[in-house]
C-alpha cells in the first residue's frame, strides 16, 4: 500500500498576503518533505469561493511549485473540475499536459464535478448537467493528448479540428482519476476505466463492498482513455506522535477543525434538488460529527491518528479492504503547528511506513 499527502489549503481569518503566502509556503515545505521521506503522491483540490475551507483555486500553480522543488513524488489533481463554465475541456488538456511536461512525467489527473452550491452557483453551473458534461469531457481530454488533432461536437462544448498543444510527457497519457464523494460515483470510475480516488470517509465494511464492486465492473470496462487505470485511493487524516495520547488529543482537534469547515459548505442538493447528487455535502462522516472549533469530539473509527503502532494497526485495516493507496491530510486551518507537522511525517516514515510494501524506498530524512 502507498501513502500519499492530500492538499484543500484551507485558510483561517483574518486574510492577508503575509497570511495566504505562510499557508502555502508551509504546504509546499511539507510536500517536499513527503518527497523527502518517499511518499507517493501529492494531491491538491480545485475549489473556488470556500472562504477557509479551501484557497486552493489555482492547483496547477501550486503543483508546479511542487515538481519543481521535488524529485520522485508525483503530482495529482484532485481534482480538475469538468464542468464548462468552470473550466473549458481544452483547457485541462493544455494545462495537464504542460505539468507533465515540466514534471518529467509524474503527473496524474483527477476529474470531478464538484459537489457545492456555492461554487456550481458562482459559476452559473446547471447541477442537473455535470454529470452528463463529465463523462463527455473525460473521454475528450484523452483524445486530444493523443491524437495529433481532434475536432468534437457535443453537448457541452464543441470544436473544430485543431493540433491540442503540448502532448504530455507520459505515454499514452497520464493516468486518469475520478473524484469519488456521492455514493455510486465509484461504478462512474469503473465504467470508465479511471481510478477511484476517494474524497469522502467510510468505514472498513464500506470502503471494502465499494471496492469489491469497483474490481467487478472495471474488469470489463470500457476505459475512457487508452488504458486502465485500477487504482482505489482512499483519503485519512495525520497526526503521529510517540505518545499516543498526545496524538489522539492534537488529532481530534485537527478532526475537530475540519469537520467545522466541512459543516460550512452548502452541498448542490441542499440548495438544488437534483439527482445528479445522491448525498449531502462532502465528508459526510466528519460533519455529523461537528461541533465548533476547540470540541474534542470522540476520535472517529479508522482515523490515522495516534501513535505508530496504533496508526499501523488503522492501516493494515483499510489495506484489507483493497485499498492501494491513502492520502492524508494534515492540517485544517494551521490548527497543528508546523513544526509538529513536520515532526509527525517524519515519525510516520520512520516506523509506520516500514510496515507496508511501498513502491519507493523509505528516504534517510526519517531519520
Amino acid at each position: 500500500m502507498r501513502f500519499g499527502v492530500f492538499f484543500e489549503i484551507s485558510i483561517p481569518r483574518p486574510w492577508s498576503p503575509e497570511v495566504e503566502s505562510k499557508v502555502y509556503d508551509n504546504c509546499i515545505e511539507q510536500a517536499v518533505l513527503a518527497d523527502e521521506l518517499g511518499f507517493n503522491h501529492v494531491w491538491a483540490v480545485e475549489h473556488h469561493f470556500l472562504e477557509e475551507y479551501s484557497h486552493c483555486s489555482a492547483p496547477e500553480i501550486f503543483l508546479a511549485t511542487v515538481a519543481a522543488k521535488t524529485k520522485n513524488i508525483r503530482v495529482g489533481h484532485g481534482i480538475n473540475v469538468c464542468v464548462p463554465e468552470i473550466n473549458h475541456p481544452i483547457r485541462i488538456a493544455e494545462r495537464s499536459a504542460v505539468l507533465d511536461l515540466v514534471s518529467h512525467g509524474r503527473l496524474d489527473v483527477g476529474t470531478g464535478r464538484s459537489a457545492t452550491w456555492t461554487e456550481l452557483g458562482g459559476f452559473r453551473a446547471n447541477p442537473d448537467s455535470t454529470k452528463a458534461t463529465w463523462a463527455e469531457i473525460v473521454r475528450a481530454i484523452p483524445k486530444m493528448w493523443t491524437q495529433e488533432r481532434y475536432a468534437h461536437d457535443g453537448i457541452c462544448f464543441s470544436m473544430p479540428e485543431r493540433a491540442v498543444l503540448p502532448k504530455p510527457y507520459q505515454t499514452p497519457h497520464p493516468p486518469l482519476w475520478v473524484a469519488v464523494t456521492s455514493p455510486g460515483t465509484e461504478i462512474d470510475a469503473a465504467e470508465h476505466g479511471m481510478g477511484a480516488l476517494g474524497l469522502t470517509f467510510n468505514d472498513y465494511a464500506e470502503q471494502e463492498r465499494r471496492v469489491n464492486a469497483y474490481r467487478k465492473i472495471i474488469k470489463t470496462c470500457e476505459p475512457a482513455g487508452s488504458f486502465v487505470n485500477d487504482q482505489v485511493a482512499s483519503v485519512n487524516f495525520l497526526y503521529c506522535h510517540e505518545d499516543a495520547a498526545t496524538g489522539a488529543a492534537t488529532g481530534q482537534r485537527l478532526i475537530g477543525t475540519f469537520g467545522y469547515l466541512a459543516s460550512q459548505l452548502v452541498s448542490a442538493r441542499e440548495v438544488y434538488a437534483s439527482p445528479s447528487y445522491a448525498s449531502f455535502g462532502l465528508l459526510p462522516q466528519v460533519r455529523r460529527g461537528s461541533n465548533i472549533p476547540g470540541d474534542t469530539p470522540p476520535l472517529p473509527p479508522g482515523m490515522a491518528i495516534g501513535d505508530p503502532k496504533q496508526i499501523i494497526e488503522t492501516l493494515k485495516h483499510w489495506e484489507s479492504t483493497g485499498v492501494d493507496c491513502v492520502n492524508f491530510l494534515l492540517n485544517a486551518m494551521e490548527t497543528v503547528p508546523q513544526a509538529e507537522v513536520l515532526a509527525s511525517l517524519r515519525l510516520f516514515a520512520k516506523e509506520v511506513m516500514p510496515a507496508f510494501q511501498s513502491g519507493r524506498s523509505q528516504s534517510s530524512a526519517a531519520e
